[in-house]
């Protein structure tokens, strides 16, 4: 099979409609295929920013993610969690039961997504038959199991992020948290860290978890912990961290430092678990 995330395609751009209301910027690339497909999930402290976001560093990527979904998700105050959760749930069941129309393939199928963003496409994909997540009708016959999941300078520990806004006098944050999570305990209970601690079953599918070992609000003890708690449980998750990056390091800069190597990084993990 021909090696399609390396080869150079021009990609075409367009905004289709996922459910009622809601938007998908789909990055399309040309040639034949099959290409893998991933719904991004972008950042913005769970509350803000939009689809648009880190369409740079996509571009930048020249990488034929068929269908490359930049997903709009519903945000407070219309849906506190877990409403953003169960519109992405929607949107990766939706993206594999149109996979082959995209040139790609519904088992290829992952997401990857940045700081609140990244917390999102692994709780996402970690309770992905949960069913207060499937709740939207969808495809029939099609779950939100995905074959790769990526989470870059992710907010791992949702609680932890806002006990130290608090701790820092980042009174925006902490508004931005309660907006969202409206209780510690649930910040608590949707904590991907905390799942994996307290035996709850999950999914598992292969992860790559990537940031800086400079990152004010994600310890690089926290990523090693959970990379290491996500293997025991039987999955397969792998760490790259960057040295002296801090939070958001590459967020719509993917000339700047380290932002090459991460997405060639991002690349090498999506083709490993996307032949045959």
């Amino acid at each position: 099979m021909p090696d399609t995330i390396t080869a150079n395609h021009t990609v075409a751009i367009e905004d289709v409609e996922y459910q009622k209301e809601m938007l998908a910027r789909l990055y399309r690339p040309s040639g034949a295929g099959p290409f893998p497909a991933a719904l991004q999930v972008h950042g913005g402290a769970w509350t803000g920013k939009d689809r648009t976001d880190m369409r740079k560093s996509i571009e930048a990527t020249k990488m034929p993610l068929s269908a490359s979904a930049f997903a709009m998700k519903s945000l407070p105050p219309v849906a506190p969690h877990p409403g953003s959760i169960q519109d992405i749930n929607l949107g990766i069941r939706w993206l594999k039961a149109t996979a082959r129309e995209f040139k790609s393939r519904p088992e290829w199928v992952g997401s990857w997504g940045t700081s609140s963003g990244g917390h999102q496409v692994l709780l996402a994909a970690m309770r992905a038959l949960n069913s207060t997540y499937s709740a939207l009708p969808g495809p029939a016959g099609v779950d939100a199991k995905q074959a790769w999941v990526i989470s870059g300078w992710g907010v791992l520990d949702p609680l932890l992020r806002y006990n130290l806004a608090k701790k820092a006098g980042n009174e925006e944050l902490v508004r931005l948290h309660d907006t969202f999570w409206l209780t510690e305990a649930a910040h608590e209970d949707a904590s991907p860290p905390a799942m994996l601690k307290r035996g709850e079953k999950c999914e598992l599918p292969p992860a790559l978890v990537f940031g800086g070992d400079k990152d004010e609000w994600v310890p690089i003890e926290l990523m090693r912990s959970f990379v290491a708690d996500y293997n025991k449980a039987g999955g397969n998750a792998e760490l790259q961290l960057y040295e002296g990056a801090n939070h958001g390091f590459m967020t719509g800069k993917p000339d700047a430092p380290y932002g090459a190597s991460a997405i060639e990084r991002m690349k090498q993990f999506i083709r490993k678990h996307t032949t045959g």
